[in-house]
């Protein structure tokens, strides 16, 4: 799991890239934070969601 300041640091370059579109911005964020989890355990994107599905 992410600590708060990985989660935070992704929270601010998805919004400085997507500034007047939140549901775009959320949509991007969970998938930079499912991609960090994944490396982390070594696992690839793909992988990883079938590991936690």
């Amino acid at each position: 799991m992410l600590n708060k300041e990985e989660i935070e640091e992704i929270k601010k370059g998805i919004e400085s890239e997507f500034p007047n579109d939140f549901a775009l911005q959320q949509i991007h964020i969970a998938r930079k934070i499912i991609a960090k989890e994944a490396e982390k355990k070594g696992l690839n994107y793909l992988d990883y969601i079938k590991l936690i599905t």
